[in-house]
């Protein structure tokens, strides 16, 4: 999260992210083409054409750079570039590359294998609905239904009130907020076909990803240390697709 970030900018960055909700519209509709292409590629031959894989990668990667800026955190100022690729930026996503994948788990991997996430993340990051019947006079019924804020976005909402009016945002919430984006990113991934390791069942808060190669209680990074776990491979920046 950037120090000093602007009480009220967040008021009007949906609207500065229009056209980034305009490209990622077609982006979005050509990771789902290829993500399928990559589901017969896998199928037949156990492998994710690198070129779709860095593509798709580049594609989360924006989504989640105009996600962080506008909507599901709110943690920076800074505007997001116009590129699949890793920028100088506050937020990034990096997903290593597969050598390998299993020809049998493509086939249950996006919806089968995925229904305990979905239920939970579709709890915390789905909009609450609700209906309610009304008379229409004596021929007939009408049916109304309402929608309100997802939990993620509730918390978003209040952190960025309390930023309105204090001028600061709670650690405590961007890191719970951390946690619920993390999460869901990594589902998102895992059904993408893009990776075989299941997902955790965990929030990892915070703003940095723990290495899963060092035990908690080894990472020998400093308490509120910013950069990447020490002998985590990757870029200076720590992004990067790494094959």
């Amino acid at each position: 999260m950037d120090a000093g970030l602007s009480r009220g900018l967040w008021l009007v960055k949906w609207l500065l992210a229009i056209p980034h909700f305009f490209v990622l519209f077609f982006l979005w509709f050509a990771f789902a083409v290829t993500t399928v292409v990559a589901w017969f590629a896998i199928l037949f031959t156990g492998r994710y054409p690198q070129s779709l894989f860095h593509f798709n990668v580049g594609v989360l990667r924006w989504t989640w750079r105009v996600a962080f800026y506008a909507y599901a955190a709110g943690g920076t100022d800074k505007y997001p570039p116009f590129t699949l690729e890793q920028a100088d930026y506050p937020a990034t996503l990096d997903v290593q590359y597969p050598q390998r994948l299993s020809r049998g788990l493509v086939l249950v991997k996006s919806w089968l294998l995925l229904i305990p996430h979905w239920l939970v993340i579709g709890a915390v990051t789905g909009s609450a609905t609700w209906a309610w019947r009304t008379q229409d006079g004596p021929a007939g019924v009408v049916t109304e239904r309402g929608g309100g804020l997802s939990l993620l976005a509730l918390l978003v909402l209040i952190a960025l009130v309390i930023l309105l009016f204090s001028g600061r945002y709670p650690r405590p919430l961007f890191a719970f907020i951390m946690g619920i984006n993390r999460w869901s990113y990594r589902v998102v991934v895992y059904g993408a076909l893009m990776r075989d390791e299941y997902p955790p069942f965990r929030l990892d808060q915070g703003p940095d990803e723990p290495d899963p190669a060092v035990p908690r209680d080894m990472d020998p990074r400093p308490a509120g240390h910013q950069g990447p776990p020490a002998g985590r491979p990757g870029r200076p920046d720590g992004g990067g697709d790494r094959g």
